[in-house]
């Protein structure tokens, strides 16, 4: 697809060679159209794979989109060099005017601790308050998913014994919602959290409603009515060999984790691992794009509207 990113970013070298087509400004400029703004947030130390997984997955429609990389503060990234967070991403303040259409906000490795201990929750959590006002449709991924839940509704994540981690069955429990046209009714993707919300708490919130999930690790695809949240769990995201990563991190921290399941063949690690999950990762972003994004989103984003439905803090 058209996609539009910064020139010389890494990523673009990967999905050249995976055969994705990607367009540089010059090019952007020369067609008469208005592409979508979508902005990523990206809260996981290693921004490089996860620019290379996210444009990936928004690479499968015809639309053309202007990405925008964004960062939360200046401190210097654990595993990714400072050098590429200067030359491709915007901070915050530098957008905070703009209106995206579109705003996927990453998961973060913070499952441990308490949200306000984390040291930048003020800062996300003015970024939730100001994509009600600046997006048209935000995506939350993982870790916050869970934040944006207890930010907007007070609903409070509790932490698992045994980690989340592998690849599990989905059910699709709304097959007229738009977010899974396409989808089968049965269809895996991978998790990795501790982090857990029941899903009778997504389903107490009005306006909200699980349309996807699993028996062995909960609600994965919940949404707004009004489509300008959509909280996703797990990781559709994810390349094929990053629960490996993971595994193999945990092993050589002596943390004793769990073989991840429905991963490796034969659950077994020095075994190949079983990639069922990108195809419906593709279709969930390329559905949220078309539908919840481009469908919904003003022409002019000027007259992009404040969120309409209450949200109540944690708080009250």
């Amino acid at each position: 697809m058209p996609i539009r990113i910064p020139d010389q970013l890494p990523a673009q070298g990967v999905l050249l060679g995976e055969n994705i087509f990607t367009m540089d400004s010059g090019r952007a400029a020369s067609q008469d159209i208005r592409p979508l703004e979508v902005g990523i947030l990206n809260l996981m130390p290693n921004k490089i794979a996860t620019e290379v997984q996210l444009l990936r997955l928004l690479s499968n429609t015809p639309l053309q989109i202007n990405v925008d990389l964004i960062r939360i503060d200046n401190q210097a990234p654990k595993n990714t060099p400072q050098s590429h967070m200067d030359a491709f991403y915007h901070d915050f303040s530098s957008v905070a005017n703009k209106k995206y259409d579109g705003l996927i906000i990453t998961g973060a490795p913070l499952a441990m601790l308490d949200y306000e201990k984390v040291k930048y929750w003020d800062s996300i959590t003015a970024i939730f308050d100001w994509a009600q006002r600046h997006v048209q449709s935000t995506l939350y991924l993982c870790w916050a998913a869970h934040a944006a839940m207890y930010k907007f509704y007070g609903i409070t994540r509790r932490l698992l014994d045994n980690k989340f981690s592998g690849v599990y069955p989905h059910r699709v429990k709304s097959p007229n919602n738009e977010l899974l046209r396409g989808f089968d009714p049965v269809f895996y993707a991978p998790h990795s959290r501790y982090g857990h919300i029941d899903v009778a708490d997504y389903e107490g919130v009005d306006g909200l409603h699980v349309v996807a999930e699993s028996d062995e690790v909960g609600a994965y695809v919940v949404a707004s009515e009004d489509k300008r949240m959509v909280f996703v769990t797990g990781h559709p995201e994810y390349d094929a060999n990053t629960l490996d990563e993971e595994y193999r991190r945990d092993l050589a921290a002596n943390q004793a984790p769990s073989v991840p399941v429905n991963y490796y063949l034969h659950d077994d690690p020095a075994s190949e691992v079983m990639m069922r999950w990108r195809a419906h990762g593709s279709l969930l972003f390329t559905n949220w794009l078309n539908y919840y994004v481009y469908q919904t989103t003003p022409f002019d984003l000027s007259q992009l509207a404040a969120k309409q439905h209450k949200v109540r803090s944690q708080h009250e």
